[in-house]
């Protein structure tokens, strides 16, 4: 039998790596846990989860169109902080509203990583 834990990685495929690196950890506060430079490979920790960043190559397809978004969960979640937050940095936020996710309806907010990834904070 399958037993689904939760969600353990997501694989990006990114066109800048330093710009994704800096979205993610300087804006979101991921932190870089692992390198392997043999593919061009950052692990980032995202709370319990990784969020793996690949550098794309010239000519590549985008495969965001692939995906729709994914949700990170926020440990705490004040929407006039965070969309505060966000203007002051230069990134555009969605309206907060009210969402369903694994656990329950919440408050998120949508956002845009450098690459056009859409990504839920969520509440």
């Amino acid at each position: 039998m399958i037993d689904i834990e939760g969600l353990d990685h997501l694989v990006l495929r990114v066109a800048d790596m330093q710009r994704s690196i800096d979205f993610y950890c300087l804006l979101l506060g991921c932190q870089v846990e692992r390198r392997v430079d043999s593919i061009g490979l950052v692990q980032l920790r995202a709370g319990n989860h990784l969020i793996d960043l690949l550098p794309r190559s010239e000519g590549e397809a985008i495969y965001g169109e692939n995906l729709d978004h994914f949700c990170l969960k926020l440990k705490h979640f004040d929407a006039e902080q965070i969309q505060d937050y966000l203007k002051q940095r230069g990134v555009q936020a969605g309206v907060t509203e009210q969402r369903y996710g694994a656990e329950g309806y919440g408050p998120s907010i949508y956002i845009e990583d450098p690459d056009g990834n859409t990504v839920e904070l969520k509440g």
